[in-house]
């Protein structure tokens, strides 16, 4: 063998052997890893409720998981049972209801079943309005904070989440990849049809327990509902406390390859720019995310989507015009729209509830199941002062 030749077999196994060699030596990441399973549960049929601890504090906290947060909060009736002792600061904390200066616990810990997650500073709102709506206490809500640090999954067929440890992962077989835009808040692309087709940009919301919800701005700018829809004045909860709101309905909406028709829509004044028209159209809530068992996977700003055992279920289209309350262990009528069928028929605001339709049971979740069915009527048995009544209410429909 000649010199040449054996040097050119020795720089061609420099060039393809040893390049290799370098790589096999270069870090691989690690597969993520299961660190937590938590149990949840739903309010309103579409709220993320997990059960947790402040270390160092005995009492178990309520919290809802909520992409739309940017960071994590504790309810202030909470933080003062607690005796903590929260410090101003000069951040602003928006909410499609309001303002609020925010006040914050700093590197706290919370232990989720078993799993204690270090170095968390906490907002302060109040969530009062919160545990009203939803029936239960509502001690705080769960953001940014920790979708940043982990892998989770949300699978709502067995009502358990998964908090994973960053890492390579393989996404089961059967759904879609999205690829949202996230800087604390997941922005995702999504198709409305209604009057005609227009595709815009979205919060990823799975706090909000709505389906879709579209600024003015958006929806009349682009005129993408069409003028012969039904609209209701309805109320809406947030940050600031109520928020007047018009519930209508888009003939389809499309999340990646996924379509839904006749979608219950909400449009709302967005005055205080939670939107940043024309940058977002509006929000999708988990009235329609909760149709898919999720992997949030926020380092790779990825969201992956797979059908459930929830996907086909119908959407909420019944209209009433009164929303009902859990206030110090009693279900009362905590607001009436007026010209509502609610309104119409006679109930007031602060009717204590004994029964719909000769259920008894004063079941917050059953009662609110019953007012969701449309073209029927609701019979309520409530207490006014000291007198008994039996009210007749015709829900209407959107459609």
């Amino acid at each position: 063998m000649s010199a040449l030749l054996i040097a050119t077999l020795f720089l061609l196994t420099y060039l393809f052997i040893a390049p290799r060699a370098q790589a096999q030596e270069e870090y691989v990441r690690p597969a993520s890893e299961t660190l937590a399973t938590v149990p949840f549960s739903l309010a309103a049929e579409s709220v993320v409720l997990v059960r947790g601890l402040l270390v160092g504090r005995p009492d178990t906290l309520t919290f809802i998981l909520d992409t739309g947060s940017s960071g994590i909060s504790l309810d202030s009736a909470t933080a003062n049972l607690l005796e903590l002792k929260p410090e101003v600061s000069d951040i602003n904390i928006r909410g499609i209801a309001g303002i609020r200066k925010a006040w914050f616990l700093y590197n706290q810990r919370l232990e989720l079943n078993g799993y204690v997650i270090d170095s968390l500073n906490f907002h302060i709102n109040n969530y009062e309005f919160l545990s009203y709506v939803y029936g239960t206490r509502i001690d705080g809500v769960i953001g940014y904070s920790l979708f940043s640090r982990y892998i989770v999954k949300i699978d709502y067929d067995v009502n358990e989440i998964e908090i994973c440890s960053p890492g390579t992962i393989r996404y089961p077989r059967g759904g879609h990849l999205l690829r949202p835009f996230i800087r604390t808040l997941p922005i995702q692309s999504a198709r409305v049809r209604d009057n005609h087709p227009i595709t815009t940009r979205f919060l990823y919301d799975v706090g909000a327990g709505l389906a879709l919800v579209l600024s003015r701005d958006f929806e009349q700018d682009s005129a993408v509902i069409r003028k012969s829809r039904k609209r209701f004045q309805i109320q809406a909860h947030g940050v600031g406390g109520k928020l007047a709101m018009e519930m209508t309905m888009v003939k389809e909406f499309r999340l990646g390859p996924f379509r839904f028709r006749n979608v219950p829509t909400m449009v709302f004044d967005d005055v205080y720019n939670v939107t940043s028209y024309p940058y977002l159209g509006g929000l999708i809530g988990n009235q329609l995310l909760k149709r898919f068992n999720t992997i949030f996977n926020y380092e790779k700003r990825e969201i992956y989507l797979k059908p459930n055992s929830l996907y086909r279920e119908p959407f909420e289209r019944a209209y009433s015009g009164l929303e009902l309350f859990y206030i110090n262990g009693a279900i009362v009528v905590g607001s009436i729209i007026p010209g509502s069928p609610a309104d119409i028929a006679g109930l007031k605001e602060g009717d204590v509830v004994i029964a719909i339709n000769n259920d008894a049971s004063q079941n917050f979740v059953q009662y609110k199941k019953t007012l969701m069915v449309a073209r029927r009527r609701v019979s309520f048995i409530v207490q006014r002062k000291d007198e008994l009544l039996e009210i007749q209410v015709k829900l209407l429909s959107l459609r």
